[in-house]
């Protein structure tokens, strides 16, 4: 199981990495993000869109094709670990709590291209580099 950060989901929708990493292992591999994160995705995705020239309808229909295969954690889940998370977020994005705590809540690691995570004490997995744990996850 992996926590999807917001950036991953925006990724999915413009670049070509993501939705194949996320067909390959879906089927093996939990994918997670707070519906705070599929907000934050869907409050930047139209400017990043227009801003690039993208088609909008289809982008949405990628969009909800990872809705489909990335669990939504509701805030009723995560938010016992608010505190936790902003503890640790302290001099960084708070705004970023619902990620962390998503992360806090299943005890798994996270996806994200944010640095804004390094160091807070959970694993994290870049783009580049996450395929090792999905590979490592299910060969065990």
């Amino acid at each position: 199981m992996i926590v999807l950060d917001a950036n991953i989901l925006i990724r999915g929708v413009l670049g070509r990495r993501v939705i194949p990493l996320l067909f390959r292992y879906g089927s093996e591999i939990q994918f997670f993000a707070p519906d705070a994160a599929f907000a934050e995705a869907e409050e930047h995705l139209p400017t990043i869109l227009l801003r690039r020239g993208f088609s909008i309808s289809e982008a949405y229909d990628t969009f909800a094709i990872m809705g489909r295969i990335v669990e939504k954690v509701d805030k009723e889940a995560y938010t016992p670990f608010e505190s936790a998370a902003k503890r640790r977020l302290i001099g960084r994005d708070l705004e970023d709590w619902p990620i962390l705590a998503t992360v806090l809540l299943l005890g798994s690691p996270l996806w994200t291209e944010d640095t804004d995570f390094f160091g807070v004490g959970i694993a994290t997995w870049t783009t580049d580099r996450v395929e090792i744990f999905l590979h490592d996850s299910t060969n065990r």
